[in-house]
């Protein structure tokens, strides 16, 4: 690791405990229940990063908010209620795995303060004269809302108890599945970027069957973590499956398209491939 990388992961490691004291100290303050005081407390941690992100001019600061705070938000949870149940345990086990999978996955191959997703500076000038604005409200607070909807199953299954039934073996069998499809697409995906040349893509194993595979083992994932809310708490279902709808219609109707569009760009016959496979359940190659 160079200098210049472990100086950038060094600020955000301390972004975030700044971020995370200002989030607790919030809950002390907080109005409402559970729900609402975790919700404001993330809201102002979202803000703090949002402040590291102008400072340093890279939103990137914000990616690996996604993964970070849903385990602190079942741990705010967890003492909240005061006792756990096996389900709860269990739901946070497989948040956890998860949780680590993907923020070693960003460390590991995040390039520093001059690298940005490529997606925000195209999000911002869409609209110059909002750019601040989108940089906050598109970037960092909706991906947060998003999340936390995502987690509200979480909540359910932490604090309404009750035996395991056989839907949370499903729940736990869809999230690990769902971790494990992810961490083999990335590492499929990484070792294909050490030796590839200007242009190619990847067209072997999980991604020969899925254009996205690391997409869909993560909408997978909020739809586990949304069948654990359900065991625990059916007749919530109307809200229990608000985040994991909203996690899969962000990814086909708004990141998809937009990364497709720029592969058909930038790598010549990727336009033929969209035609061959699917673009996020996996598929056998045609």
């Amino acid at each position: 690791m160079t200098q210049e990388r472990a100086r950038a992961l060094r600020l955000v490691v301390i972004a975030y405990v700044v971020s995370i004291a200002a989030g607790g100290l919030t809950l002390l303050i907080a109005p409402g229940g559970p729900i609402m005081q975790a919700f404001i407390a993330d809201v102002v941690a979202t803000v703090v990063i949002f402040i590291y992100s102008r400072v340093y001019k890279n939103s990137s600061f914000y990616d690996p908010y996604w993964s970070v705070f849903p385990p602190l938000l079942a741990v705010y949870w967890m003492l909240a209620a005061g006792s756990v149940d096996a389900r709860g345990w269990l739901a946070f086990a497989l948040v956890c795995f998860w949780a680590v999978r993907l923020t070693a996955n960003w460390t590991t191959h995040w390039g520093g303060l001059h690298h940005e997703d490529w997606r925000y500076p195209m999000v911002r000038d869409s609209h110059p004269n909002f750019a601040l604005l989108l940089d906050f409200a598109g970037i960092h607070l909706f991906p947060t809302v998003q999340v936390f909807l995502g987690c509200l199953p979480l909540y359910a299954a932490i604090t309404l108890g009750g035996d395991l039934i056989w839907l949370d073996y499903v729940a736990a069998a869809v999230m690990f599945t769902a971790v494990m499809i992810e961490l083999i697409a990335d590492l499929q995906l990484h070792a294909f970027i050490k030796n590839r040349k200007p242009g190619e893509f990847i067209r072997t194993g999980l991604w020969a069957w899925s254009r996205h595979p690391n997409y869909f083992g993560e909408v997978l994932f909020w739809w586990g973590l949304m069948l654990f809310g359900l065991a625990a708490y059916p007749e919530g279902w109307w809200w229990l499956i608000l985040g994991a709808l909203a996690m899969t219609l962000m990814f086909v109707v708004v990141s998809i398209p937009m990364m497709d569009k720029r592969s058909c760009e930038r790598r010549p016959g990727y336009d033929a491939f969209m035609r061959q496979v699917p673009m996020l359940v996996p598929q056998p190659p045609k």
